[in-house]
């Protein structure tokens, strides 16, 4: 696995700590990252959520095993322009082959700008 995944250099996300079904992530949104109305582009929220989700998950998993996400949602709660931004992904429940993770998206001020969910599966010796 290549970390920082290429996405993330993409993107400019930088992976704070993902240890113990936690991971923090840190990404500074810039002009770039904005749709037409001036604010984070959705679908830029949802990458880093999405990362922060599975590091999180990622940390949990045994020796040779992956994963897949299976479902996402997202749910956009306040329009965010520029500047830092956080993502605090953490595994609700972690069964053998599928768990539940969580995510809040907050800026600086740990203000909500957006919270996910992910359905996890876990893919035994990366089958």
């Amino acid at each position: 696995m290549k970390i920082p995944p290429p996405v993330a250099e993409l993107l400019g996300i930088e992976i704070v700590s993902a240890v113990g079904g936690e991971c923090t992530m840190r990404m500074e949104a810039v002009e770039e990252h904005t749709n037409p109305m001036g604010t984070v582009q959705g679908g830029i929220l949802c990458a880093l959520a999405d990362g922060a989700m599975g590091f999180a998950f990622i940390s949990t998993l045994e020796e040779g095993d992956s994963f897949t996400t299976i479902e996402l949602k997202m749910n956009y709660l306040r329009p965010f322009r520029t500047g830092t931004l956080f993502a605090h992904g953490t595994v609700v429940h972690r069964g053998r082959t599928v768990g539940l993770t969580e995510c809040r998206v907050v800026d600086e001020n740990e203000r909500l700008i957006a919270h996910s969910t992910s359905t996890c599966m876990v893919l035994r010796d990366g089958s």
